[in-house]
């Protein structure tokens, strides 16, 4: 055995070390961070997460490339905590587990991405709709898929307008449509019926197996198992596949998502892959390792009951908004099963100070799990009437 030579250069830096200056800058950022974790009003990330077990497994690097269901040569992946993340949302979505396959992803852009190639690679002179309320992303996923699509009519309340999607889809003449469905839109919180889609179809002459259904699940996605009467959303409902977020309701350190899809449609985009002896049905490869830990811990910690009242508790604090939005005169408004109040957009001063999202004239409260009382909403309630007040504006 020989050692290998020592690095030697007076000017070569201690890697175990920072200087000073960028101690301080960390210092300041961890400072913001402490701030700033309960800013989002109007950002679904929720933040009453606990994962202090984990942080043992960041001195690893913890890589999930391939599929886990199969062996893999790279010893250091969660496949099997994965394995248990899917089964759990198999059941969640209604699916047998045997009949489905799906992977915890980097986020809800990942998920969408991989069920509409899925789409795409089951009919490959197929067309996308989407609604015009669906999140950005979805235009670009048809941009680098290039796959023709057409962006469908939405209600004043965000719901996809289901006469012009049968127009448009009439119109291309496209055979197999590839249909995206919104189960709570980025801005309304709308959810597109993919009952009404299934039905208007077949009225319109369509097969079910001659087009697909993929749902954008990423805000709805862990709101509508745990409420009494919840919109059509699984697979039992009618989709083909499926993209949950995994750092909204479910709440999590980094971004990351859970996609699902029926494993008959999953194995045409399968491939093999020599150098670490395992076959890739993802649509990223190599895959953070320590969100599969996050997730399989939280639903590992928490019965469906608990996460029934935890929904509960944000659905209260969105009726609580728009009532005290109507009493003040503001015309506030939300969706069924929706965890987002609608209002007309206030002074750049005011959706600044609270961090809210506004878009098309609008602006909207997102109920976070964190949100034990009502604090942060009366904050913010306050703000919003004042600013309108001080500006004479009335509806």
């Amino acid at each position: 055995m020989a050692d290998l030579p020592m690095l030697q250069n007076d000017f070569y830096l201690d890697p175990h070390r920072l200087s000073p200056e960028d101690t301080a800058k960390l210092d300041a950022f961890y400072e913001h961070c402490m701030k700033h974790r309960y800013f989002n009003i109007g950002y679904p990330e929720s933040y009453d997460f606990d994962y202090s077990d984990q942080k043992r497994f960041l001195d690893f690097h913890l890589n999930n490339c391939g599929a886990w269901d199969e062996f893999c040569n790279y010893q250091l992946q969660s496949f099997p905590f994965e394995k248990e993340v899917i089964e759990y949302f198999a059941g969640l979505f209604k699916i047998p587990f045997n009949k489905c396959w799906g992977y915890v992803t980097n986020g809800g852009t990942e998920g969408n991405m991989w069920g509409i190639y899925i789409g795409r690679e089951k009919f490959p002179e197929g067309t996308l709709f989407y609604s015009r309320e669906s999140h950005y992303s979805v235009a670009k996923i048809a941009k680098i898929l290039r796959l023709p699509a057409h962006a469908v009519l939405a209600d004043e309340k965000g719901e996809m307008v289901y006469s012009d999607l049968i127009k448009q889809i009439k119109n291309s003449r496209v055979k197999h449509p590839i249909i995206l469905a919104n189960i709570g839109t980025t801005v309304k919180g709308a959810i597109d019926n993919i009952a009404t889609i299934q039905q208007k179809m077949t009225e319109a002459g369509f097969n079910r197996q001659d087009y697909y259904i993929h749902c954008d699940e990423a805000l709805s996605g862990m709101v509508l198992p745990f409420v009494d009467d919840p919109q059509p959303h699984t697979f039992a409902d009618g989709a083909d596949s499926l993209s949950v977020s995994g750092h909204k309701n479910i709440g999590a350190p980094m971004p990351c998502g859970i996609a699902l899809a029926k494993k008959e449609n999953v194995d045409s985009i399968k491939v093999e892959i020599d150098y670490i002896a395992c076959s890739d049905k993802t649509m990223s490869g190599s895959r953070n390792g320590h969100t599969v830990l996050y997730i399989w811990e939280f639903i590992k910690k928490h019965r469906p009951d608990y996460l029934r009242a935890r929904v509960a508790n944000q659905l209260a604090l969105v009726k609580y908004t728009v009532d005290k939005f109507r009493q003040a005169g503001i015309p506030a408004w939300t969706q069924k099963n929706s965890v987002t109040v609608v209002f007309p957009k206030p002074s750049e001063e005011v959706w600044q100070k609270h961090n809210m999202a506004t878009a098309g004239g609008v602006t909207h409260f997102v109920a976070t799990c964190h949100q034990r009382n009502t604090d942060m909403a009366d904050a913010m309630i306050a703000d919003v009437v004042a600013d309108f007040k001080r500006r004479h504006i009335r509806f």
